[in-house]
């Protein structure tokens, strides 16, 4: 069985085909024992989206645990950080060569992700079926 990754809700509202669920995200350290004395503790509140077959059967304040498999996190990061920095270091170094201006190539670096987020944003309803998340009663 692929590992996946929880987290527990509460259903906020269910529409035809999705599931609104507030869920708290804290960081790796928010379950220490010192994090109250530490800054470096940290944790917000979420709101995801689940779209699934059986939305209808869930109601507003039901108790749920929202997962993900490994697979979907990591290509998820792949497309939200990783490919992002390859590609502003990437116009950054050309640029530098290039131009050999440090504050046009930092500009244009910063620029090219505009482009990429828009293709991302474009593209939302293909990833949301490669994005999936699983619902199920706590």
């Amino acid at each position: 069985m692929e590992k996946r990754i929880r987290h527990e809700g509460v259903v906020e509202s269910v529409g035809p085909h999705a599931v609104k669920v507030r869920i708290m995200q804290t960081s790796a350290c928010a379950a220490c024992q010192a994090a109250s004395f530490c800054h470096a503790s940290e944790s917000k509140e979420k709101m995801v989206d689940v779209f699934t077959s059986s939305a209808s059967s869930f109601e507003k304040g039901d108790s749920v645990v929202v997962w993900a498999t490994a697979a979907v996190a990591s290509r998820a990061l792949l497309w939200a950080f990783a490919i992002p920095f390859v590609l502003m270091v990437t116009v950054l170094i050309v640029l530098m060569e290039t131009v050999g201006h440090e504050g046009i190539a930092a500009v244009a670096s910063l620029l090219s992700l505009l482009p990429y987020y828009g293709v991302l944003y474009l593209l939302r309803h293909r990833m949301r079926r490669q994005l999936t998340f699983g619902i199920e009663r706590h």
